[in-house]
């Protein structure tokens, strides 16, 4: 029961003037760069790949099947010759006997939004994606669909530097809701459409990343959408992009969204929605869209949370850098709070703190990991722990609740996990671990824990500094935890990458202890393999106390702290001993706690 309390609570520490209009309206371009500029000093040799999407999509919202079409410029900027390429379908993970309806129907703990569900669809509740017909520069090419998966043999190689042109038409279905994407969601929403489209599978310097649609994340190529969709006009219709035009046409109207410099497109529509705007002071338009058939405290919730969306984007833009775009839309729908373009799908009954809580960590998610694109598959602590992080401390600021750690539930998260014998490395991919709790925990909790307590390794000055310098040197490309921890290093100055090993790639613990005190001698001990520098507070028999640093030898420097500074500690000695000037009352290591310590009863002692 203990067990089943801490993950519960862990998740929901996770989660935790206007106008309407039917469609966004900010016609103007977005300050976005459209092509890759690179700072020599931080990203030399890097490239990425480059698409051009032009989609026409016709919805038929009484079948809830589309017909479309599909032009696709691919920019080959990598050093390789390419003579295959791969699609997303993610859609036909929606079909009974589809991995993603086996693996949660097998897996130990699954996930309770789609348990059996998958495997109780009928045909025309099924989600899927058709290609009917897909040519390379206009010539046929031959293709295979193996579940989500389309994989595509060329008829001529992809050379380095080169564009090619992808035509393809493809008929598809909207699934009843059940994870993320989906047609009247639990609450009502009519089409949740969020990875609906054949989207291209992103090749960089690992290769390619064709990974099918389990359960987990996503990754994508950057570029630039123009999407015309074509659907009943009483539908309301929110997310990526910008409307640059509108037709009526008999029962139907037709809108052009356009999308500068994203690895995505989102949409959602239902007639019932509400749509109200605020503008953030100095950014973007907010765009709130809300099913009007809300219970009215609900529906009054989703007017108080408009102004605090305005203070998020404000905190974000402060701490992380600027966003970028002229709109962003927070839109009911989905399953629970998932991050996309330019958006968010988030579930709307919900309370006044559940509503800002859920905003606050899937609209930080548009810098952790929409605009910082880190591959979440393989790296789904950097996006879900850093925007915990970030959006846990905005929540403490704007809120006004003056906690001196914001992440301290992610700390109680990740300790019960590293106790618990059932943790893998963050290294471990999104879908392969063995628990769905283990992975929540790890990449929720443990990912905000590295965050935390990197702050405590090389101060909470330079953690800001080095947020704001990742966003700088990494915005709009698909940085790696590599290329965080070198922008720490060159930050602060320090060797870090000990602990981007020890903490993300191992399962290896930190355990220090007091192992003796006597009159003014202390006698420290390392227990766990991962070494820390230590922060150490000694209270004397006169009443007065001294805070000490003991620096870490392989850091080859230290913090910047006012404690008083005393030899470093090489981690292969077990033990550190040093004197004081006075007697000593009592010695506690890491009074902010900010330091992972998996058993902290032996961190503290009281001479009687």
């Amino acid at each position: 029961m203990k067990r089943v309390l801490v993950y519960i609570l862990v998740f929901l520490t996770i989660v935790a003037c206007s106008s309407t209009k039917d469609v966004i309206t900010t016609p103007n371009t977005p300050e976005v760069p459209q092509t890759i500029s690179i700072a020599p000093s931080s990203t030399s040799g890097y490239w990425q790949q480059h698409v051009d999407y032009k989609m026409e999509i016709d919805m038929d919202v009484n079948t809830y099947q589309y017909k479309g079409k599909q032009e696709l410029v691919y920019t080959n900027n990598s050093p390789d010759v390419l003579d295959k390429v791969f699609y997303h379908l993610y859609f036909n993970a929606f079909q009974p006997g589809s991995e993603m309806d086996v693996r949660s129907r097998t897996i130990v703990d699954p996930d309770p939004r789609v348990g059996d569900r998958i495997s109780k669809l009928k045909p025309n509740e099924i989600g899927y994606i058709k290609v009917n017909a897909l040519k390379q520069n206009g010539n046929s090419i031959n293709y295979n669909t193996v579940g989500t998966v389309l994989e595509v043999d060329l008829n001529t190689p992809i050379k380095p530097g080169e564009s090619v042109t992808f035509s393809m038409d493809f008929d598809a279905q909207v699934p009843v809701q059940i994870r993320r994407s989906g047609r009247n969601n639990k609450e009502g929403v009519a089409l949740s459409m969020t990875q609906w489209y054949p989207k291209l599978a992103e090749y960089d310097f690992e290769g390619w990343h064709a990974d099918p649609y389990i359960g987990r994340e996503f990754h994508g190529v950057w570029g630039n959408f123009e999407v015309e969709l074509t659907i009943n006009k009483n539908y309301v219709v929110g997310g990526t992009g910008y409307l640059e035009n509108e037709k009526e046409n008999g029962t139907k109207k037709t809108l052009l969204f356009k999308a500068p410099n994203v690895h995505d497109f989102t949409w959602a529509a239902d007639p019932d929605y509400i749509h109200d705007t605020m503008q953030v002071p100095n950014g973007p338009l907010l765009n709130f869209y809300y099913k009007n058939t809300l219970e009215n405290d609900k529906l009054e919730n989703w007017k108080k949370m408009q102004p605090k969306a305005v203070e998020l984007m404000q905190y974000f833009s402060a701490h992380i850098g600027q966003y970028p775009y002229k709109q962003y839309s927070i839109i009911q729908g989905g399953d629970g709070g998932m991050e996309y373009a330019m958006s968010t799908l988030i579930t709307g009954n919900r309370n006044f703190g559940s509503l800002v809580g859920v905003t606050a960590h899937e609209m930080a998610h548009t810098w952790f990991q929409f605009l910082l694109a880190t591959n979440e598959a393989k790296h789904e602590w950097m996006d879900e722990g850093f925007t915990s992080y970030i959006s846990h401390w905005a929540m403490n600021d704007i809120f006004n609740k003056k906690n001196p750690n914001p992440s301290e539930n992610a700390y109680k998260g990740y300790l019960f996990l590293a106790n618990s014998g059932k943790e893998q490395p963050l290294t471990t991919h999104a879908d392969r671990y063995e628990y769905n709790q283990s992975y929540g925990i790890s990449a929720y909790s443990k990912g905000e824990v590295f965050m935390a307590q990197l702050g405590y390794i090389i101060g909470n000055e330079n953690l800001k500094k080095t947020i704001k310098q990742f966003f700088k040197d990494w915005a709009f490309k698909h940085p790696t935890p590599n290329d965080f921890i070198r922008v720490a290093e060159k930050v602060s100055g320090l060797e870090l990458d000990w602990y981007l090993t020890d903490f993300a790639k191992t399962t290896n613990t930190i355990d220090y202890a007091i192992k003796a005190v006597e009159n003014n001698s202390i006698t420290l001990e390392r227990k766990g393999l991962i070494p820390m520098p230590i922060d150490l507070k000694v209270v004397y028999t006169d009443g007065s106390t001294e805070d000490f640093y003991i620096p870490l030898q392989m850091m080859r420097g230290k913090k910047p702290t006012s404690a008083t500074t005393i030899k470093d500690w090489a981690w292969a000695y077990p033990t550190y001993e040093f004197t004081t000037s006075k007697i000593i009352k009592s010695v506690q290591i890491d009074p902010s706690g900010f330091m992972a310590d998996v058993n902290k009863t032996d961190n503290t002692l009281d001479k009687k």
